[in-house]
Parts: C-alpha cells; structure tokens; sequence
C-alpha cells in the first residue's frame, strides 16, 4: 500500500524538520509519518533505495538519519520541494510508492 495521496486532508502536521512539514501520526523511531506537502514521503513505507534522488533533476531530494527505522536507518527527505518541476520521476520511479507529488498543496 503505497502514501495516502490525501494525506492533507487525513492528517495533521505535527512538527516540522529542516524546514519540511511532518505530517503525523508519529512514533519514533518506529513511525515518523510524512514528510513534505508539495512533495510529499511517507517515511514509514520508504525503503531508502535512492531511486528518488538519482532521477530527480532539480535534487529535490538530500539524505537523512533515521536511526532504528524499521525500513531503513536513513530516508530521503524533500529539503527542497519549492524546487519541484512537477515532473512525477520520482513518483514513477519508487518501486514501494511512498512518494506522491501535488503542486496544489504548498
């Protein structure tokens, strides 16, 4: 089961990390929820393959620790989602679907 493409309207921010919104619910280190609105990752299903961030061309993307995940001890976090061409590589191209983009949630 791939992100909630309404999380905004399913959930609540609840912090925010590096200037990314985070949307809960979340529990870390075992649930830490989604990252980013416009480009938007649900650390909880990301597998951190760096698909994401090898096609994106604009480096919407940087690495970051996620220490005691159960998926994964690093994800990939949207730093620069203001940076987003819209061009859904990223979404296409994550083998788990944990990336969704919408350029009317900013």
């Amino acid at each position: 089961m791939g992100i909630d493409p309404n999380f905004d309207r399913n959930r609540e921010v609840v912090d925010e990390e590096n200037g990314v919104e985070v949307w809960g619910p979340t529990e870390p280190p075992e649930q830490l929820g989604i990252h980013g609105t416009h480009v938007a990752v649900d650390y909880d299903i990301c597998i951190a393959d760096g698909a994401c961030l090898d096609s994106c061309p604009v480096d919407v993307f940087t690495w970051v620790e996620t220490p005691g995940h159960p998926q994964s001890d690093r994800k990939v976090e949207p730093s620069h989602e203001a940076q987003c061409i819209d061009c859904m590589l990223c979404v296409d191209i994550c083998p788990v679907d944990a990336i969704d983009v919408d350029g009317s949630r900013t």
